[in-house]
C-alpha cells in the first residue's frame, strides 16, 4: 500500500538571484494511512513553509508532493482547487468560522459547497457533532462558543468532507490550556478510532506529545524523527524536549 502522503526531494527558494532565501532543501519523508504525525521546528525552520506547500498554498521550487496518489505538483487550476477541496481538510490557528452562520452550517458549508444531498449533511453534521463532543453547539453562533468549541467545530469541518489527509497548522495556538487539552484529546480519537490521517505542525512540545511521530526540521531538511511506540505521553513528551532543546527551540509548556 502507497503512503497516503509522500514529499520527495522538495525544495523552496523564496526572493530572485542576490537575494534568494532557500527555506527547504531537499526534504523528503512519507506519511501512512492512519498516522498522526506532528511537524517541529525552531522559527525560520521551514516547518510552515512545507506545510503551505503541501495545502498548496506555496507552489514549490523543486521535487514532488503525492497525495493519496496524486502528485500535486502536476496540478494546475480547477484541477488542483477540486482536489484541495475534496481531498484535504484543513485546521487553522484562527478557527476561520464565519460569524453569520452557526455551528451546524459552518461544518455543513464544505458539504454544501460539494453539491451533498442535504439529507446526507444533516446526517454526517450530527455524526462529526457527536464524534467531537459539539452537539450542543450546532444551532449556536461562533460569538457564543467558547475557543476550544470553536476550533472543534473547524476540525468537524474538516473531516467532514473524509479527506485523505488533514493539515492542522499550530491548532492550539490561540487556545488555553484546559481548551488545548481538549480539542487534542479529540484529534486523538478520531485518529485512534476513526484512522483519520492528520499532519500538525507545532512549536509546542505538549501538542505535539499526542502525535504518534514527529518530524524535526532544521535549516530545511530532515533533522530528526522520533517515534512513540509504546511510550505514554508524559515519556515522549520528555523525548521530545530533549530534541527541542538540541534545535534551540522555545517549547517550556508542561504537562
Amino acid at each position: 500500500m502507497e503512503p497516503i502522503l509522500t514529499v520527495s526531494h522538495l525544495q523552496k527558494v523564496y526572493g530572485a538571484k542576490g537575494s534568494r532565501t532557500q527555506a527547504l532543501s531537499d526534504l523528503s519523508f512519507t506519511v501512512e494511512e492512519g498516522e498522526f504525525t506532528g511537524i517541529m521546528g525552531a522559527s525560520g525552520s521551514g516547518k510552515t513553509t512545507l506545510l503551505n506547500c503541501i495545502s498548496t498554498i506555496d507552489r514549490p521550487t523543486g521535487g514532488t508532493i503525492t497525495v493519496d496518489g496524486t502528485d500535486l505538483t502536476a496540478l494546475k487550476g480547477k484541477a488542483l482547487s477540486g482536489f484541495r477541496r475534496e481531498r484535504l481538510g484543513f485546521i487553522f490557528q484562527d478557527c476561520n468560522l464565519l460569524d453569520t452562520l452557526t455551528g451546524f452550517e459552518n461544518m455543513a458549508l464544505a458539504l454544501t459547497i460539494l453539491g451533498t444531498a442535504p439529507k446526507a449533511i444533516e446526517g454526517r453534521v450530527r455524526e462529526a457533532a457527536k464524534l467531537l463532543g459539539l452537539e450542543g453547539v450546532l444551532d449556536k453562533y461562533p460569538y457564543q462558543m467558547s475557543g476550544g468549541e470553536q476550533q472543534r467545530v473547524a476540525a468537524a469541518r474538516a473531516i467532514l468532507t473524509r479527506p485523505a489527509l488533514v493539515l492542522a497548522d499550530e491548532p492550539t495556538g490561540a487556545l488555553d490550556s484546559k481548551s488545548a487539552g481538549q480539542l487534542l484529546r479529540q484529534l486523538s480519537a478520531l485518529n485512534q478510532e476513526e484512522g483519520t490521517t492528520i499532519l500538525m505542525v507545532t512549536h509546542d512540545a505538549f501538542t505535539a506529545s499526542w502525535c504518534r511521530r514527529i518530524l524535526f526540521i532544521k535549516d530545511g531538511v530532515l533533522y530528526r524523527e522520533l517515534r512513540r511506540g509504546d511510550l505514554d505521553r508524559k515519556a515522549f513528551f520528555a523525548q521530545i524536549l530533549g530534541v527541542v532543546s538540541l534545535l534551540g527551540g522555545d517549547s517550556a509548556d508542561v504537562l
